[in-house]
């Protein structure tokens, strides 16, 4: 499984839809992923080297990085790549599918389509704090990932959502038929799907 987290990082992040993250009696299937490199990323937090805030981003793979963003939430995204190298995948978006009434209680009035349907409101829904930041995601600690045995059937990729440099990068990953992702609204090229059927057009993030 480990292996799995190794490669470019646009790759891996696709071999990360479907995996289930599971923190306690919460499991989230992860729909909605971005991939972040290092040095030739100026999105990245490991565009300038090493830190104490982003060491977990530099190695070993399959570990937690969270990081606190626009003063209100946390993000939680997973190293990948060879050890020393500073790459790793936000987890943007998911679905709840074990411990629905937990995750309902810890994001209020949001409806059961919202209730991981971002990367702040994902790691609110599992519970995950500070403390959980480098946690060994393949291990046996209190957060583990899951990889699907099953490959998902529309992969659809895209410009990433947030960043201020590098948008239009294609680098976002999602499954095509999933209500459980972003709604994406600015759209400088058209999404492009890996595998499967065209994205259907309700869903459609261009």
């Amino acid at each position: 499984m480990r292996a799995d987290l190794y490669g470019p990082v646009d790759e891996v992040a696709p071999r990360l839809l479907g995996a289930v993250l599971r923190h306690g009696p919460v499991a989230v299937r992860l729909t909605e992923l971005e991939a972040y490199d290092g040095a030739t990323d100026p999105a990245s937090h490991a565009y300038r080297g090493r830190t104490a805030r982003n060491a977990v981003m530099f190695g070993p793979p399959g570990h937690l990085y969270l990081y606190f963003t626009y003063g209100m939430h946390w993000a939680g995204n997973v190293s990948c790549g060879p050890e020393g190298v500073g790459s790793g995948v936000l987890m943007r978006a998911g679905e709840v599918i074990e411990g629905l009434e937990v995750a309902r209680s810890r994001r209020g009035r949001a409806t059961d389509r919202d209730l991981a349907r971002g990367p702040g409101r994902l790691t609110q829904a599992l519970g995950l704090h500070p403390e959980h930041k480098g946690c060994d995601l393949l291990g046996d600690g209190p957060v583990t990932l899951e990889f699907s045995v099953d490959e998902a059937e529309m992969i659809m990729v895209g410009p990433r959502v947030g960043v201020s440099v590098e948008a239009d990068r294609p680098w976002r990953f999602w499954i095509g038929d999933s209500p459980f992702v972003s709604d994406y609204k600015r759209s400088p090229r058209a999404p492009r799907m890996i595998t499967g059927s065209p994205i259907p057009q309700r869903w459609d993030h261009s």
